[in-house]
């Protein structure tokens, strides 16, 4: 029975309320998952970035410079990065993501799109500190963090992870970074909970995940999606609720849940920019400038030392 230590989870699992961190939502399933969860029409954020990304590519090109070393947090099937390559001709690209297998095969479409293109898959946990290849100029780096994943991480954890990306970033570097901005609120909730069911079988996916890691006996089936929009705090939540009263067991330890009682998996935080750029300045980034759609959805903000 496979278990790796993964005292996350574990300990995640007996607090209460119980919790499943959102990294754990990538496997390679998770991973394809997202990706289909991109082009449904309820998920505007995908979209919105990109139109936003197209519309202003010049001004950012000019902001952010030529020739840079890329390097993308969370780069999944690096599409975004793709995009970002075509207008400032990257002089090397750095994926980092935490399903290696699925980056290592974007990494190499990236290759073959870009030939010539230094391009390096490195699978690792972008909410610990990141460690290069040691032959990446410390010089010249754009760190690249698109899709408002930002807004998964509760304020202080996001201002952590800001804080490491300006230490990745070096003192002539730059970051670019996409947030979700405050908006309707049924909006949000459908993008979150879409008819079609996708985002529903993401969130049960953890479980699935979960199992293979720790040895737990989750049966999916048992579970139900939940997602609404927490206005006191500016953020989606999603969490698992248990249809019935389910009995978990795994390597080391085992939990009763009631009919109902929730597994929280995920937030997902709405930032104004003012309210974003300060948090970038407390994190080292003292000058922002931001680009938003002309609906005030999204945003994409280049910050620099």
């Amino acid at each position: 029975m496979p278990d790796h230590g993964y005292d996350d989870i574990k300990h995640g699992l007996r607090q209460t309320p119980a919790s499943i961190s959102p990294k754990y939502f990538y496997d390679q399933r998770g991973s394809a998952l997202f990706e289909a969860i991109t082009r449904l029409p309820e998920y505007y954020p995908t979209r919105t970035e990109n139109a936003l990304m197209h519309k202003h590519a010049d001004a950012m090109a000019q902001a952010v410079g030529q020739g840079r070393t890329l390097i993308e947090l969370g780069a999944g099937n690096c599409q975004k990065a793709r995009a970002l390559c075509r207008l400032i001709r990257p002089a090397g690209f750095v994926g980092v993501d935490i399903s290696a297998d699925y980056l290592r095969d974007a990494v190499q479409g990236l290759r073959r799109d870009f030939p010539g293109l230094d391009a390096r898959a490195l699978g690792a946990d972008i909410t610990q500190p990141v460690q290069l290849p040691a032959d990446v100029p410390r010089s010249g780096r754009l760190v690249f963090y698109p899709g408002s994943s930002i807004g998964n991480f509760d304020p202080p954890h996001a201002l952590q992870l800001l804080a490491q990306m300006r230490e990745l970033a070096g003192d002539d570097g730059g970051l670019l970074i996409g947030i979700d901005l405050p908006k309707d609120i049924a909006v949000l909730e459908a993008a979150y909970d879409d008819a079609a069911g996708v985002t529903a079988e993401f969130n049960r996916n953890a479980l699935t995940h979960v199992n293979r890691l720790i040895g737990s006996d989750f049966d999916v089936q048992q579970w139900q999606h939940r997602a609404f929009f927490n206005a006191g705090d500016s953020r989606i939540e999603m969490h698992l609720e248990a249809s019935t009263p389910v009995h978990v067991r795994w390597v080391g330890g085992e939990r009763h849940f009631g009919r109902g009682e929730r597994i929280h998996t995920e937030n997902s935080y709405k930032y104004a920019v003012p309210v974003f750029t300060d948090m970038l300045a407390r994190a080292g980034f003292s000058r922002a400038q931001a680009w938003t759609d002309e609906r005030g959805w999204f945003a994409m903000v280049h910050a620099q030392p």
